[in-house]
This record gives C-alpha cells, sequence and structure tokens, in this order.
C-alpha cells in the first residue's frame, strides 16, 4: 500500500526584534505536484503569525479559525493578544481533534510585550518555545543551514536573510519542496508579507 505525504519545508527564525516566518510555495501528493502557488505561511493577527507544513486544506481551516477566534478575543477583551495566547489558542484546538487529527506541523511566531516568540506545535498541540524551527520535508536540510549561521540577538534582517538561504536551500534536495517562498517578516510595527521566486 502507498503512503502519499504532503511536501514542504517551513522555518521560523527569532530575531533581536523580530521574527521571521517563511514557507515554500510547492503542493505536492506523493510525488505528483498539485499547485506552484500554495500558501504555507498566514498572518493571524497585527504582530503574530503561522507558518505550517502539512496537508494544505488542514493548513487553511485552521489559520482561519485562528484568525478569527484571536480578533473576536481582541475585540471582545480589548487587550492584544500575548503570542503564547495563539499558540495555546491552536494547541487546544489540534489537542480537541486527536482522534481525527489535523494533520499539520505548526510554527507560532509574532511579536509582543515581553518581545519576539518562536513556538513549534506538532499534529497533537504540544508546544515548545524556541529560538528557531524547521518543519516538513525539507526540514533536516533547512535547520542544518540555520544552526550553522544563527547567532542569538541576530538583527531581523539577517534572519529574513538566513530563512529564505534555508528554505531556499531545502528545495536543491527535496523534490516536493519548491517554487518560491512565502515571508512574513513580523516587528513591532506590524506584519510584511513579501514572495521571493525561487
Amino acid at each position: 500500500m502507498a503512503y502519499y505525504y504532503p511536501g514542504a519545508t517551513a522555518v521560523g527564525i527569532k530575531a533581536e526584534e523580530g521574527v521571521v516566518l517563511a514557507a515554500d510555495k510547492r503542493v505536492t501528493y506523493g510525488y505528483m505536484l498539485m499547485s506552484k502557488a500554495g500558501k504555507k505561511v498566514f498572518k493571524v493577527l497585527d504582530r503574530a503569525g503561522v507558518a505550517s507544513a502539512g496537508f494544505i486544506a488542514d493548513m487553511q481551516t485552521l489559520a482561519r479559525v485562528l484568525e478569527a477566534e484571536m480578533k473576536l478575543f481582541e475585540l471582545e477583551s480589548g487587550l492584544r493578544p500575548r503570542v503564547y495566547s495563539v499558540a495555546k489558542l491552536l494547541s487546544l484546538i489540534l489537542y480537541s481533534s486527536k482522534l481525527m487529527p489535523y494533520l499539520v506541523e505548526t510554527i507560532v511566531g509574532g511579536v509582543d510585550e515581553e518581545g519576539p516568540h518562536i513556538y513549534v506545535l506538532d499534529p497533537l498541540g504540544a508546544i515548545i518555545e524556541e529560538e528557531y524551527a524547521a518543519l516538513g520535508t525539507g526540514a533536516q536540510l533547512a535547520i542544518s543551514i540555520i544552526e550553522g549561521e544563527y547567532k542569538r540577538g541576530i538583527c531581523l534582517e539577517d534572519a529574513r536573510s538566513l530563512a529564505l538561504k534555508a528554505v531556499k536551500a531545502a528545495f536543491s534536495r527535496d523534490a516536493v519542496s519548491g517554487d518560491g517562498v512565502d515571508l512574513l517578516v513580523i516587528d513591532n510595527s506590524g506584519v510584511k508579507e513579501e514572495f521571493v521566486p525561487a
């Protein structure tokens, strides 16, 4: 029996003044190319976003639910949510579906009053805070690039360049990742979305 897994490479890097989330655009089913324009990074708040690897429908659904719930929280409470609150809500959504899980690995990143944060979540909702992370089929190569060059206190522009280099490096060895990179660069001024061709 053949198993078909979607390919992807997603990374998150914490910098001194913000975070960078990046992911490739290719959508595959096994080794069949379904699209060259898939979106795997999503803005969920003015200073927070998610990057993910896994089934594209699950990613899109979770991003929409997360954005709606966090905006509702903001409106009702009048408070700006912490990045951990975004990650915790996503964790609860994932854990509540553990019998029929969403097939995604997720990085939640953003900036709040405590500074920049990167949280990594598995398909069942476990949360780990990290300085940097890589997920998906291209994660091994991407993380080796990041670990070789990452320094604590890296500036945001250098973190952007490193995220781009890591995801592009995965393209060279991971046949199911590619077709350009979507980036979210997040700091205190907000979220900047960017697409960089392969």
